[in-house]
């Protein structure tokens, strides 16, 4: 007779009762194969990541970027767009104008252009 302090039950055995089949192999097999899954998503992430970066670095590169340097680039076109500079008034561009004119850096010429310039729309 077999004891049940020894773990093992025939019931629950796949080959006639010679190799139990009991809940600790199945837990590793269920947890292996979570595991490799796992690892199977996170390889094919990597890949994916990869393939994107080579993909917009080429694209860049075709249109004369540099990927490495572009936040760069982008930030000192900003600095050297007239998008942040300060907004002048009419008024203040008027007497910059009337100022220049009146020193003698600019003629007369120049300055009924440039008037008529910052009047116009």
């Amino acid at each position: 007779m077999i004891s049940i302090a020894s773990g093992f039950d025939p019931a629950f055995s796949t080959d006639g009762g010679s190799w139990p089949v009991d809940d600790f192999s199945r837990t590793f097999s269920t947890a292996s194969t979570l595991i490799t899954v796992v690892g199977v998503l996170i390889v094919i992430g990597i890949v994916v990541s990869v393939g994107i970066a080579v993909y917009r670095s080429t694209r860049m590169a075709k249109r004369g970027q540099n990927p490495f340097t572009i936040e760069e680039d982008l930030a000192h076109s900003a600095m050297r767009s007239r998008a942040l500079a300060p907004t002048t008034t009419l008024e203040q561009r008027l007497a910059e104008l009337d100022d220049l004119h009146r020193r003698g850096v600019i003629t007369d010429e120049e300055h009924r252009a440039a008037r008529s310039d910052a009047l116009r729309p």
